[in-house]
């Protein structure tokens, strides 16, 4: 990913600086929170798309903070504040990593302007059905205190919700293929059903939902093309991408899924996905 502006001299100490100085602030300067594989290239599209553009990413660690610099964004730790408010702001960051993720969805909003968009990428998790029936943007979600997993998703869109943000729920399954694939035989139903949505299109989905500015409102990232995991290794086994084929999978159990459709997403912000579906991906017709 090449930046669009000069590479950016950078230690924890130099960074942090060029994050929190006084500069005069860009009207589509663009905060990502957890700028790792969706983040990354998500900037580098928003690079292509405002260049000159300051883009400035906050981070748990320094672990990567040169990796991020040499991509063309100011990388900043956790904790150290802004001087200046961003018009369009993206929390990527999942809640593995911390005690509060409401709080955290909090605070990046707290750091937006209000000029822009404040998006906050949430998952599908929180829709309650598991029937492998379909489900839209609309569908009721789980209710909170069945499960602390959703209750968690639930509680940080709430927050961006109310602070005037919008919520991105992506499909989940990105990548569970080559998983499976390394597995050979995995102790799971084949039948159920998942949903997918390629990185690259989960970033232009998210920067086209920002450029609309819109407030308040949830959005579905899928690329409507539901599989059950059998024919995704289908999938897999068919195209020759692959040293290994799949073997089987053994479960005969455990729930299943939802049919994600994110038409009315795609009808609203006029977006259609690059990769239509995964065997599109792999290069086989559907």
């Amino acid at each position: 990913m090449a930046s669009s502006s000069s590479p950016i001299e950078t230690s924890s100490g130099s960074s942090l600086n060029a994050a929190t100085s006084s500069n005069v602030v860009g009207m589509n300067d663009l905060l990502i929170v957890g700028p790792g594989v969706l983040g990354r290239i998500i900037a580098k599209m928003w690079q292509q798309e405002f260049p000159g553009s300051k883009i400035l990413g906050q981070t748990m660690s320094t672990d990567h903070h040169s990796e991020l610099a040499e991509l063309g964004i100011v990388p900043f730790l956790k904790g150290s504040p802004l001087s200046d408010k961003v018009p369009y702001v993206i929390f990527c960051a999942p809640p593995s990593r911390t005690e509060d993720y409401p709080g955290d969805v909090r605070i990046a909003a707290s750091n937006w302007n209000g000029e822009g968009s404040f998006l906050f990428t949430s998952s599908t998790a929180p829709y309650d059905k598991y029937d492998n029936d379909w489900c839209y943007e609309d569908s009721p979600v789980v209710p909170l205190g069945r499960s602390p997993r959703t209750d968690v998703l639930l509680k940080a869109e709430n927050v961006a919700l109310e602070a005037g943000g919008c919520v991105l729920r992506l499909a989940e399954d990105r990548g569970a293929h080559t998983y499976w694939l390394a597995k050979g035989i995995v102790d799971a139903r084949p039948d159920h059903i998942l949903n997918l949505i390629h990185y690259e299109d989960a970033a232009s989905l998210s920067i086209a939902i920002m450029k609309k500015r819109l407030r308040s409102r949830i959005f579905v990232g899928c690329d409507n093309h539901p599989l059950s995991r059998q024919e995704v290794m289908d999938c897999g086994n068919r195209c020759g991408k692959f040293n290994k084929k799949f073997e089987a999978f053994i479960g005969t159990d455990g729930p299943l899924g939802k049919k994600m459709n994110n038409s009315k997403t795609r009808e609203e912000i006029g977006w259609e996905p690059k990769y239509p579906s995964f065997p599109a991906f792999l290069g086989l017709e559907d």
